[in-house]
C-alpha cells in the first residue's frame, strides 16, 4: 500500500466518524446560547467565567450565530463550559473515496469525449460501449494517480 492510499485510508477512517453529526441541525440561537440557557446561566455569569464583560458574551453569541467566530474562542468557551470542542469536516459525497471517484470520472468523461470528438471528425467514431470502457479505464488510472488536476 503506497504512502498516498494509506494517508487517504486513515483521513478518510476520521471523517467517516463525523458523517452523522453532518446531519445534526444547529440550533437557532447557536450552540453557545442555546448552552448557556439550558445550563441556566446568566451572560453575567458566562462572561465572569470568560473574563469578559456581559457585552462581551453578546458579541460571541453574535460571531457565532453569523459565523464569524474563531476556532479559538470555540474552544476557551468550551474550556469554561467543561466542554470540548469538536472539529471536523463531512465530505458530501459520504467519503474521499467516493469524492475521488466522482471527480475522476468527471476529468475522465471529458478526457475521452474530447477524444472521441476528434476522432468523429476524422471519420473515426467509436461505439458507445467503446467510449463508456474507455470512462471506466480513464477513471481507474485517474483514481490511482490522484493528479492534482483533478481539483481545478
Amino acid at each position: 500500500m503506497g504512502k498516498k492510499s494509506l494517508m487517504l485510508q486513515q483521513l478518510n477512517g476520521k471523517l467517516l466518524s463525523f458523517a452523522t453529526l453532518g446531519r445534526i441541525a444547529i440550533p437557532a440561537s447557536g450552540w453557545i446560547k442555546a448552552i448557556r440557557n439550558t445550563l441556566g446561566m446568566s451572560m453575567q455569569q458566562l462572561a465572569n467565567k470568560l473574563s469578559i464583560s456581559k457585552q462581551g458574551v453578546l458579541d460571541i453569541e453574535k460571531r457565532e450565530a453569523d459565523g464569524s467566530i474563531t476556532i479559538k474562542s470555540l474552544r476557551e468557551l468550551g474550556r469554561v463550559l467543561d466542554m470540548e470542542l469538536v472539529y471536523g469536516f463531512v465530505p458530501k459525497d459520504g467519503s474521499l473515496d467516493a469524492m475521488i471517484e466522482k471527480k475522476a470520472n468527471e476529468l475522465a468523461t471529458k478526457i475521452v469525449l474530447r477524444t472521441s470528438n476528434t476522432m468523429k471528425l476524422e471519420d473515426q467514431e467509436n461505439s458507445k460501449e467503446r467510449i463508456e470502457k474507455a470512462i471506466r479505464e480513464r477513471t481507474e488510472e485517474i483514481k490511482n494517480e490522484v493528479p492534482k488536476i483533478l481539483w481545478d
